[in-house]
């Protein structure tokens, strides 16, 4: 099939090379002229295992293109998704100029029949407004189609999550956009969700804010296990093994961040409180978040007592592995908490430190994990990268000044760590590490 992705974002871009992989001929588009000509070149924007090889392979094939011509892409194609960025405003809103923006682009640019496909996640009711967005810009009687087929794709794994998906969810209002899609997705040999377009929009938020909903849970307990002397990690596998609430998404940790969970979980408290309910459980969902880092800065003082001049090793900022996106990084933020303290940081990550570099300031940023410990008092694991379970603790508690360790993900075991020499803490597992 021909298919325009307007929007070369992270959605965008692995939608596309997934799309191409799959023997459809697809054009991404993009407002930022120099995004597109990097893109051009094979210099992908951001860190995604497999995708620039992907990009690359169907580029060379012919399958994948870009341009910053939303008339180019829609001219040659017959399904155009939607997948530009819908940032959250300051009271929580999603912001849809973006979406707003690209409906106008379409109709002018229409003449034949088209299918407009929501992939950016959108509130409710936003197919109603790009279909009254489109009838009331286009300049003809050309006939389209709006539909609604939210992602369900997680960084660092996101390709596998395309091509091996647990569903597919597409909201329709046409048996001929009904069909485009399931014949699109058919190679993929998925589950296919058919419903009307406000369910399938529902369907993004509600999934991701019930996500979020697990990880405050288990976070919360963490706090009850820590104080009562239990290990939260014992409890979450007690709890997972019943098949009604499984193991996913039950370990404790600094709290969750990225730009779907934050974002979502507060659009969908804002979608609520406008047909007039106010959603307090996923209030308590997001205040538990933010809890959760105020206790593990915290946990942090309890252990250094003063922390002015403490210098203090981070391993990790990205909000999780396998990626370079440090949006809503419980990392990002607990640095710069520290720092206002007067601590002094060096950190590492594999991937992030280019992004981190943007905005935080005074932080020594260091080649491998082990400059980031040399004559540190305290050493903080951020986010679980492999490289990190596999690191020699008996050469780090020679570099560093105090050898103690807090870990943010629970990925160590405190009795190895105990045993090479370390004061070692963790979220929930019953001790404070003195």
């Amino acid at each position: 099939m021909n298919i325009a992705i307007i929007g070369s974002g992270y959605v965008g871009l692995v939608s596309g090379a997934c799309f191409a992989e799959l023997g459809n001929r697809v054009i991404c588009v993009d407002n930022d002229a120099k995004k597109i000509t990097a893109l051009k070149k094979g210099v992908i924007p951001i860190y995604e295992p497999g995708l620039r090889e992907l990009i690359t392979i169907n580029m060379k094939k012919k399958r994948l293109k870009f341009t910053t011509s939303i008339k180019e892409a829609v001219s040659s194609s017959q399904i155009i998704f939607i997948a530009v960025g819908t940032p959250s405003k300051a009271g929580g809103e999603a912001d849809l100029t973006g979406i707003e923006n690209v409906a106008r682009n379409i109709a002018k640019n229409i003449f034949g029949y088209r299918l407009i496909v929501e992939k950016s996640t959108v509130p409710v009711e936003t197919g109603e407004w790009v279909k009254h967005t489109i009838a009331t810009y286009k300049k003809n009687k050309a006939k389209f189609d709006v539909a609604s087929n939210p992602e369900f794709l997680r960084e660092g794994q996101a390709i596998n999550d395309f091509m091996h998906p647990d569903r597919i969810v597409i909201g329709v209002e046409s048996k001929k956009a009904k069909e485009l899609l399931i014949g699109l997705y058919g190679p993929l040999n998925a589950p296919i969700v058919v419903t009307d377009i406000k369910s399938a929009e529902l369907i993004k938020h509600a999934s991701n804010s019930f996500l979020a909903a697990k990880i405050s849970f288990i976070n919360a307990l963490s706090v009850i296990c820590e104080k009562t002397g239990a290990d939260v990690i014992q409890v979450a596998r007690g709890m997972g093994l019943d098949k009604r609430i499984g193991q996913s998404f039950l370990k404790a940790g600094i709290g969750y961040g990225g730009s779907c969970f934050p974002k979502d979980v507060d659009a969908f408290i804002t979608i609520s409180e406008r047909i007039g309910y106010s959603f307090e459980m996923l209030k308590a969902v997001k205040k538990i978040n933010q809890q959760q880092q105020e206790y593990f800065l915290n946990k942090i003082k309890n252990l250094l007592w003063i922390i002015k001049d403490k210098r203090i090793a981070v391993l990790g900022l990205s909000f999780k592995p396998n990626t370079d996106d440090i949006r809503n990084a419980p990392a990002i933020e607990i640095v710069k908490a520290l720092q206002e303290e007067g601590a002094v940081i060096r950190a590492y990550d594999p991937q992030a430190m280019e992004r981190a570099k943007k905005v935080l300031k005074g932080v020594n940023f260091c080649a491998d994990p082990y400059l980031a410990c040399k004559g540190s008092d305290c050493l903080l694991l951020m986010t679980e990268w492999d490289e990190f379970k596999e690191l020699d603790f008996s050469k780090i508690r020679k570099l560093m000044h105090r050898p103690l360790l807090v870990d943010g993900r629970n990925i160590y075991k405190a009795d190895q760590l105990k045993k090479a020499g370390f004061k070692y803490s963790a979220i929930g597992t019953g001790g404070s590490g003195k």
